[in-house]
Formats: structure tokens, C-alpha cells, sequence
């Protein structure tokens, strides 16, 4: 039988792999053998240096090695050196194994040199401690060196994508050794602002200033920065990635260590950089007060659960711990979805709160709180429904009696509504119609509807319609109050209803950012509608929790509009996204660059610009990101005559009577492109064809 010749380093890599895959335990067993081994030797040695003969380990020799392992297991031991095994033996191990001899060296010299004892040399009491020190640290070193991931130790990984870590504190020295451990990418170094760590070496890594940035990359080949400060600031993080756009660079970050689930950073932590890191604007720490109002303890409904908006709702919700939430879902794959993770939320939050009433000294600290916090009774309920169900959504209503409706369902792509006029009016403005009704006539107390921006001088049907549904609001809320006054028996308990205004959320569906950022990997081009296009933005969890608050202040038809700082130009975003994933912009003034960006035109009813008020007429709210608008509305004789005539034109699919009568009940709107109702242009394609024919 003919074999292949196996080479020793084959025969070795293999003896690697099986050594690294040991349990644990089985490798801290390993080590320590190793240290008793090493303990034997270097009193052997001490006693052959001092006499100049090998002696026979017997007698006193003996004696002088129980002492040393007597000593040294527990030291060892104790100062965490069995917790660093093989590839993970870096510069805090070696720290603690300095701090470990040390003390058993003045133990060791304090028994056998100052006390001395019969038969063992006093010099025997010096030697061995330098002996073993040698020894211990040397086999550390070795096995660092054959079992570690350490990409400078390495030459194998010499051919890897080099990278700093810009920060140098604990999350930066976890995620340099996790990524050591990889195998995909190499780490030459960290970046730090701290002036005391410039020119140490942390994990046999050097620490460099920032400035110094332009002359490391003069020297080396660097592709990548990683930013590890999960606990900077958001504005700070902003102006390091102003600072390092300059450079040919790809730049990742890690989240906030709030986001980081188990307090250790790895390198799936690590992501891509999303618009709220090049924003650079603090989020306001939410009122728990506003934030509990109207949902803690409650029966809260969600419509449009499984959406960007409605999603990040109920996870807020969740955490202000609700009585029941009612999820509204028409998609039952966003349903299915969003109920299965609100699920794994209060599981994750029981098996925390029993890890705490497993330890003594937690549950003494919060004493009977633990057997009822131990008890969450939130009841999820996952609902298939249409928001312009009006038989469904009644008999929901009427079934569980919600105190508090978010109504995020709607259609927001402005594109799309475009060429669906008439579902986009159907879904926003009687599904709002629909379900605020229903809140009325079942008695819920809040009721809140998320519109947005596009609802201000709206030039496109998405727009108009969320402003029609805010007129429904304002008029609801004018009838619900009168109610009130007279004691009108029909209409039961007065239902506050409000509105909440605000732009664009990023990581939405349709977002930006996540289409450029996909166009970036692909190669480009980057597809921009328009050069001057600007935009608001803010995050999903903001935005959720300036909704919760906003609601929780409404008085009775409300318009509150959220502060989404300053406008972002689209274009500048693109360029910042280029040039963060190490790569230029194609153009003019560089034609062999990496990424073009190709402006398309906008899009039907799209705007250059986006405004939060109608009119100059905001007031400021307890709220620092709230402002309250006045504006002007229909009473709701005059809006349902209106809305009458528009569904007769609905009905008919009469899109020229439909854009009439939007303009009358918006008289803001201006469309500012053609109709493309895509019902109505095959039919006139056909007219013509018949026509010619």
C-alpha cells in the first residue's frame, strides 16, 4: 500500500490544534504539572550551582521542594495565573505572574536566607526564586508564542489587512485580543487620547497619539481603524470620524456597552457605521415619569406593529412593563416576527432578574421586590388585522378596552403612494379614521397617530394624506372635548388624541444609509435623487421615545413636533460614507476613484427640502426635543362632507377629482409632478390605443 509522507510541520500544526482544543480544565491541569515540574528543577539547579555537583533529590533537597510547591501552587493560583492559558498569556498575565513571584520570592528568601535552614545553603534561598521566575516566565512566552493567536507572532498572518484600534482602555484591549485570536484581520497598534498611555505597549501593541495618524500611514499599510470606545460620547465620536475621513481608511466601530449583551467585546461586535455615529447629536435622556404616563400597568395597542416605527414602540412598552400589548399587524411575517422577539425580551429580562435573586447579597438589597419583579404578567397578543377593518378593529377595541393606541400603521413610501394614490388614502386617512373612532366609541383614554414632516406643504400624496389624517385627529379631539362638556352619554370617557411629527428615522425601511451602504459593497454607483436633497434624521429608539412622551403630555388635539436638529445633506452623507469605507469618491476632480455618485432625478412628489411647521407658530414644551404647533383645522361636519366626496372619487378611481379635492382639504398641497397613478396610466394608454386604433 503506498503512503504519503506526512510533513512535521503538518504532524505539528495537528499536535497544535489538538492541544488548543483541550477542555480548559484539562489545559490548566497541563500548566500546572508544568509548574511543579519547574518548581523540582530550579531547586535542583539552585542546589548544583551553589555546590558544583548534582545532588540527589532526597533529605534536605526534598524538604526545599515541598516548601517551593507549597508555596507556588497557592500564589499562583491565587493570583489568576491558571485563568491564562496558552494563546491568552498577554501583557496582564505577565503582570500578574511579576506580581506572584515577587511575593514568593520574599516568602521563599525571608524561610531560606534570613531564617535559614539546617542543611540547605543560604544562597540556595536566592537562586531558586530567580530560577523559577526564569523558568515560569520563559514557558509562558513559549506558548504564547506557539499557541497564541497574536497576529505579530505570527508569520503566517503577516499577509492579513493591518488595523488599529483607536482606543486603548479595556474594550479596545478585548477586542485587539479577540481579534488576535481570528485569524482575519492584524492589529499593529491603538490609537488613544490619553496623553499618560503615548509610547507604552499595551499586549505588546504600541500606543500612539492620534496626530500621529499621517506619519503611521506614511510607514505602513494600515486599512482599517476600529473604534473601541463604547462609552464616548456621541459628539466625540463624531469629530474622530471627521478626523479620520481624511484618510484612506475603513472604519468600524463598536456599539455603546449598553448594546454589547454580554460586557465582553468580540469581534462580532464590531459593525459598519450607521448615519447616528455621523450625526453627532447627544440623545436626551427620556423622562421615565412621561415614558410610564400612559403605558405602564395599561392595556397599550400598537397598529403598524411590525414596522420600523411601530416595532420600536412596542420595545419601549415593553420596558415601562404594560398590563397587555396589543400587536396590529396586517403583514403576519412582521407580525410573527416582532412577537417572537418581544418574547425573547421577557425571557432574557425573567433569567436576569433570577441571576439576581440567586445571589444573597442582590436579594438583600431588594428584598421583597424580587418574588414580584420575578413576576412579569405582561400579556403579549399578536393581532392579523387592517387598520381600515372597521369590524375588526371595533371587535378588538371592544375585547381587551386599550388605554393607550400608537397608530404607526400607514404607507410611507413616498414613490410608491404616488403610483397608489388611492391605497395610500384608503391605508393613512380611513385607517386613522377607522381605529381613532374606534378608540372613541370603546373608551380609550390617549390615542396617538406618527405622522411626519412630509404632512407640511406636502407635494406629494404620501404627504397630503398624513395631513388629512392629522385634520381626522383635530377633529376628533374638537368632538370628543364637546363631548365632554355637555356629558354626552354616548361617547363614554373623552379620548385625548394627538399627533406626533417628525422626518426621517434611520435603519427605517426605505432609509438611505442602508441603500448606500449596499451600493458601496457592490461597487457603486451611489444613487442620489438630487444634489441640494436635505433631510432631518434620528434614530429609531429616540424617535419611539420622544412619540411615548409626546403622548403622555397631549391635552386634546395636539400637534407635537420633535427637534431633529440640524438638516442633513444627503450628498455630504454619501461622500462621508465613501470615504469612512477606505474608499474615494469617483468625480471631476478625481476620475480614478473608487465610488461615483449618479444623481437620478427626483422622484415623483419627492421634495428638495423638508419642513416640521406649517406656520411660525411653535411653543415649547417641558420637553427639550417637543415643541407643540397650532394649526389650523376643519370641524368634523365640514371634514366628513369632504372625505364623502373623496371616496366617491376613490370609488370611481377618478384621480384628477381625487387631486382636487385633497388640494381643497390641504390647501398647502401642491403636487409638483404629473399624475402616475399606474391604474390610471394604463388606461389612458389604452384610450389612446382605441382612440388610434
Amino acid at each position: 500500500m503506498y503512503h504519503i509522507k506526512i510533513p512535521v510541520f503538518q504532524k505539528m500544526k495537528r499536535t497544535k490544534q489538538k492541544i488548543l482544543t483541550l477542555p480548559r480544565k484539562v489545559k490548566q491541569i497541563i500548566v500546572l504539572i508544568l509548574d511543579v515540574v519547574l518548581c523540582v528543577i530550579s531547586v535542583w539547579l539552585a542546589f548544583y550551582l551553589r555546590l558544583g555537583f548534582l545532588v540527589v533529590l532526597t533529605g534536605d533537597a526534598v524538604r526545599v521542594i515541598l516548601v517551593s510547591l507549597i508555596l507556588a501552587i497557592p500564589i499562583f493560583a491565587s493570583s489568576g495565573l491558571y485563568r491564562y492559558i496558552f494563546r491568552h498569556n498577554g501583557l496582564q498575565a505577565m503582570l500578574s505572574l511579576g506580581r506572584a513571584m515577587l511575593v514568593y520570592t520574599v516568602i521563599f528568601v525571608a524561610i531560606f536566607t534570613f531564617w535559614s535552614v539546617e542543611g540547605v545553603p543560604r544562597t540556595v534561598g536566592l537562586i531558586q526564586p530567580i530560577l523559577l521566575t526564569l523558568f515560569v516566565g520563559v514557558s509562558r512566552l513559549i506558548a504564547r508564542l506557539m499557541f497564541g493567536g497574536n497576529n505579530n507572532y505570527d508569520s503566517r498572518n503577516r499577509n492579513l489587512p493591518q488595523a488599529l484600534i483607536y482606543g486603548a482602555g479595556n474594550a479596545g484591549r478585548q477586542l485587539a485580543q479577540a481579534i488576535a485570536t481570528g485569524g482575519e484581520i492584524r492589529v499593529v497598534g491603538f490609537l488613544d487620547d490619553d496623553k499618560y498611555l503615548h509610547g507604552n505597549v499595551l499586549n505588546g501593541l504600541p500606543v500612539y497619539r492620534p496626530s500621529d495618524l499621517p506619519n503611521i500611514l506614511s510607514r505602513t499599510v494600515i486599512s482599517h481603524v476600529l473604534i473601541a470606545l463604547p462609552s464616548v460620547s456621541r459628539q466625540r465620536r463624531y469629530e474622530i470620524l471627521s478626523e479620520l475621513k481624511h484618510h484612506k481608511l475603513v472604519v468600524k466601530t463598536l456599539p455603546a456597552l449598553s448594546d454589547i449583551a454580554t460586557g465582553k467585546v468580540t469581534m462580532s461586535d464590531v459593525r459598519d457605521l450607521e448615519i447616528d455615529d455621523l450625526l453627532g447629536r447627544e440623545p436626551v435622556k427620556p423622562d421615565e415619569m412621561l415614558i410610564n404616563r400612559n403605558t405602564h400597568g395599561k392595556v397599550v395597542m400598537v397598529t403598524g406593529a411590525g414596522g420600523s416605527v411601530g416595532s420600536e414602540l412596542c420595545r419601549q412598552i415593553i420596558k415601562a412593563k404594560p398590563a397587555q400589548l396589543l400587536l396590529v399587524e396586517i403583514s403576519e411575517f412582521a407580525l410573527f416576527k416582532i412577537h417572537q422577539e418581544l418574547l425573547g425580551i421577557l425571557a432574557d429580562g425573567c433569567h436576569t432578574l433570577t441571576q439576581l435573586s440567586e445571589s444573597s447579597d442582590k436579594q438583600n438589597q431588594m428584598g421583597a421586590n424580587v418574588e414580584e419583579l420575578l413576576r412579569p404578567k405582561i400579556k403579549i397578543v399578536p393581532l392579523l388585522a387592517s387598520v381600515c377593518d372597521n369590524q375588526r378593529i371595533n371587535s378588538i377595541m371592544n375585547t381587551w378596552r386599550p388605554h393607550t393606541v400608537y397608530h404607526a400603521a400607514a404607507y410611507k413610501h413616498v414613490p410608491m403612494v404616488e403610483h397608489n394614490p388611492v391605497e395610500g388614502l384608503r391605508n393613512n386617512v380611513w385607517g386613522t379614521l377607522v381605529c381613532a373612532q374606534a378608540a372613541m366609541q370603546n373608551g380609550a383614554r390617549n390615542f396617538v397617530l406618527v405622522s411626519t414632516d412630509k404632512a407640511v406643504r406636502p407635494t406629494n400624496i404620501m404627504g397630503a394624506t398624513k395631513r388629512i389624517a392629522e385634520l381626522v385627529l383635530q377633529a376628533l379631539a374638537e368632538l370628543s372635548i364637546n363631548a365632554e362638556a355637555n356629558r354626552n352619554p354616548t361617547h363614554g370617557r373623552r379620548t385625548v388624541f394627538s399627533m406626533v411629527r417628525f422626518g426621517n428615522v434611520l435603519g427605517s425601511s426605505g432609509s438611505v444609509v442602508p441603500m448606500f451602504l449596499e451600493q458601496i459593497k457592490c461597487g457603486g454607483p451611489i444613487t442620489l435623487t438630487h444634489v441640494d436633497i436635505t433631510r432631518y434624521f434620528m434614530t429609531i429608539p429616540e424617535a419611539a421615545q420622544l412619540v411615548i412622551q409626546a403622548g403622555a403630555m397631549g391635552e386634546g388635539g395636539d400637534v407635537f413636533v420633535l427637534d431633529m436638529g440640524e438638516p442633513v445633506k444627503i450628498i455630504d452623507l454619501a461622500r462621508k460614507l465613501v470615504e469612512l469605507s477606505g474608499l474615494t469618491v469617483r468625480d471631476m476632480l478625481n476620475p480614478n476613484g473608487d465610488i461615483e455618485i449618479k444623481v437620478t432625478g427626483l422622484r415623483p412628489g419627492e421634495k428638495l427640502y423638508e419642513e416640521l411647521l406649517i406656520g411660525d407658530n411653535r411653543e415649547a414644551t417641558k420637553h427639550p426635543r417637543i415643541m407643540k404647533a397650532h394649526e389650523q383645522y376643519l370641524s368634523f361636519a365640514q371634514l366628513e362632507k369632504k372625505l364623502n366626496s373623496l371616496e366617491t372619487a376613490m370609488q370611481d378611481n377618478d384621480v384628477l377629482s381625487i387631486r382636487t379635492l385633497i388640494q381643497q382639504l390641504v390647501i398647502e398641497y401642491q403636487p409638483n409632478s404629473a399624475i402616475v397613478d399606474w391604474v390610471f396610466l394604463e388606461n389612458q394608454v389604452r384610450s389612446d390605443g382605441f382612440r388610434h386604433g
